[in-house]
C-alpha cells in the first residue's frame, strides 16, 4: 500500500466542502479502485496557510517518510496578502526540496498543482477586487512554481485553467472550490500521479 503526503492550504484540505469530496480523497479512492491500491493520504494543510506558515506546520506534524507520493499546492495566500513573487519563489522552493526529501530524495514521486485563481469567483466580484490584476500576479507565481518544479525533476499539474473555466462551481461562500471543481481538478491531477507512483 503506497503512502502520500499532501501539503497545502484551504484547496488541499477541502474549506467548504465534506472531507471525502476534497481533491486528495476523491483521487485517493480512484487509485485504489483503479488498481493502485493507496492510504488515505497525511494531509498537513490549513486555510489560509502561505508558504511560510506550511513550511511551520511541517516542523510541527508527525511526518513518517520516506512517502510514496508527495503533493504540493501553495501559494494563493501570499498573493492574497499581497507578497512579492520573489518571496514566494525562495519559498516554494525550501518546500519543494523538502517534499522531494520527504519523498526518499525521488524528485519523481512529487507533484506540485497550480494555484487556481480566485479572482474568477463570486468573492472577488463582490468585493470589487482587481480580477485583471489577481490573474497576473497568479500567472507570475505559477510560472515561477512550475519552472522550479520541472528544473528539479517533478511533476507540475496546471489546474487553474479549469477554475477560470468553470467559476461557477464554487461552495456556498462563494470563494472555495465545490465538490464538483475538485472532481475535475482529480481527472487533471490522476495521470501526473499515477505517472509519478509507476517511477
Amino acid at each position: 500500500m503506497s503512502t502520500w503526503l499532501a501539503l497545502g492550504d484551504s484547496y488541499t484540505i477541502g474549506e467548504a466542502v465534506a472531507a471525502r469530496e476534497r481533491w486528495p480523497a476523491v483521487l485517493a479512492q480512484r487509485l485504489h479502485h483503479g488498481g493502485m491500491p493507496i492510504d488515505e493520504p497525511q494531509i498537513v494543510a490549513v486555510t489560509g496557510w502561505t508558504t511560510d506558515e506550511l513550511a511551520q506546520g511541517m516542523d510541527a506534524a508527525a511526518l513518517l517518510p520516506p512517502y510514496d507520493l508527495v503533493t504540493l499546492q501553495i501559494g494563493v495566500n501570499n498573493q492574497y496578502r499581497g507578497r512579492p513573487a520573489s518571496d514566494y519563489r525562495a519559498q516554494f522552493v525550501g518546500l519543494l526540496d523538502r517534499a522531494i526529501a520527504l519523498a526518499g530524495d525521488r524528485a519523481a514521486r512529487v507533484v506540485v498543482a497550480s494555484i487556481p485563481d480566485w479572482g474568477v469567483t463570486r468573492f472577488a466580484r463582490e468585493q470589487g477586487r482587481d480580477r485583471a490584476r489577481i490573474a497576473a500576479e497568479l500567472d507570475a507565481y505559477n510560472a515561477l512554481a512550475r519552472a522550479e518544479t520541472e528544473r528539479a525533476g517533478a511533476g507540475f499539474v496546471d489546474i487553474t485553467g479549469i477554475s477560470r473555466r468553470h467559476p461557477e462551481l464554487l461552495a456556498d461562500d462563494g470563494l472555495h472550490p465545490s465538490a464538483a471543481q475538485h472532481a475535475l481538478w482529480v481527472e487533471a491531477i490522476e495521470p501526473a500521479v499515477r505517472a509519478a507512483l509507476r517511477c
